[in-house]
């Protein structure tokens, strides 16, 4: 057995090489490189995708985010509550518009947001929650319609994902990451904006163009975060194999599920109501064991990940916001012990039946 990496991105761009190749070609001879018909067909396409009216393409997912909060007005003096259990770029897009983030612990099942704690977390100051829908699912944004503050939706790890029938950012305004990792993945660094609102899309479009509507016009203090147009190009072509390829992932998951019956791990649980697009499968290991397990995966030829080894509150870039161990206990378990196993719309039966194996195998060691 061949060794098996955590994504093969190679398989994909086999899939898709020459499609983007003839668009490549079409930007090359427009020489229109940022913005233009690609982007704005992305978008459109995209936007439909989600089933929202509105889509704007930015450079890369934490710029989405920060400009998500900021159209909200969300900045210096306000908080922003978000999960522990995530990756950095969700606080950092908090950090950089100078708010506050107010960390909350997550859920011991699922690992998503725990949205009584997000309740209960809310102050006078609080300018926006943001669920992280991560490993794939959505996280039950509904269960915050109460908090009484914008909704920021991180879909980052959900594209295609839905929650009864319904896209990420259907409560107002949501963003993405296209890391070339993700379900959708560019070659190279891209983001977007969803959002049901005009004047929302508008805002993010005019601070991602230089706080301007039209050429030297700047009403305001933006930056520069617009898609590229051979991103675009990228996108619109994997955009149409997207739910394909998100339904041999749920094969793929499934697959999982059936072969670790019976295995020393926990395996990930689906929600009531979502349909998961398995951005990751995320099991979770006897306490103790995950670096021994990790090692011994590795030597039999099989990648894996941890997504996230330390809760943000414990990283030294937010050691200012005074958490120590032990204040989100769920968030710092799961940090120790979930493990993420190969996942890709082109893994094979027998890469997984291999990966299992070696996983019972470096479990069976002790």
């Amino acid at each position: 057995m061949d060794r098996i990496p955590l994504v093969d991105l190679s398989m994909a761009h086999a899939e898709v090489a020459d499609e983007i190749l003839l668009g490549f070609h079409r930007v090359l001879t427009d020489t229109v490189y940022v913005g233009g018909p690609e982007v704005e067909a992305f978008e459109r396409e995209y936007a439909a995708f989600c089933g929202m009216p509105y889509c704007v393409g930015v450079a890369n997912g934490t710029d989405a985010l920060e400009l998500a909060l900021r159209a909200l007005g969300v900045g210096p003096g306000r908080e922003v509550i978000l999960p522990a259990n995530t990756f950095i770029a969700t606080a950092e897009a908090v950090a950089r518009i100078g708010a506050r983030p107010v960390l909350v612990d997550c859920d011991p099942t699922s690992y998503l947001m725990d949205t009584d704690a997000a309740l209960a977390a809310l102050t006078p100051a609080t300018g926006a929650v943001v669920p992280v829908h991560l490993y794939g699912q959505l996280a039950p944004v509904e269960l915050l319609s109460s908090a009484g503050v914008p909704i920021v939706e991180d879909a980052a790890q959900a594209q295609g994902a839905t929650r009864h029938g319904t896209a990420a950012g259907s409560s107002g305004i949501a963003t993405t990451s296209f890391y070339p990792s993700k379900n959708l993945g560019a070659y190279g660094d891209a983001g977007a904006v969803v959002t049901v609102e005009r004047a929302l899309a508008d805002a993010v479009r005019t601070m991602a163009n230089h706080g301007s509507r039209a050429r030297y016009r700047h009403e305001v203090v933006g930056c520069n975060s617009r898609l590229d147009a051979l991103q675009a190009v990228v996108l619109r072509t994997k955009l149409s194999r997207l739910a394909a390829w998100n339904q041999a992932r749920q094969a793929a998951a499934a697959r999982y599920h059936e072969l670790l019956e019976g295995v020393e791990v926990v395996r990930p649980a689906v929600l009531p109501g979502n349909d998961h697009v398995w951005h990751l499968y995320v099991v979770r290991v006897p306490p103790g064991r995950r670096e021994q397990v990790c090692a011994r995966m590795v030597d039999a030829g099989v990648a894996v990940g941890i997504h996230y080894p330390v809760p943000v509150h414990l990283t030294p870039a937010f050691a200012h916001l005074g958490l120590r161990a032990g204040a989100f206990p769920q968030a710092e378990d799961a940090a120790a012990e979930i493990l993420s196993l190969p996942m890709h719309p082109h893994l094979t039966a027998g890469q997984q039946e291999y990966v299992v194996s070696s996983l019972v195998a470096a479990l069976a060691r002790g």
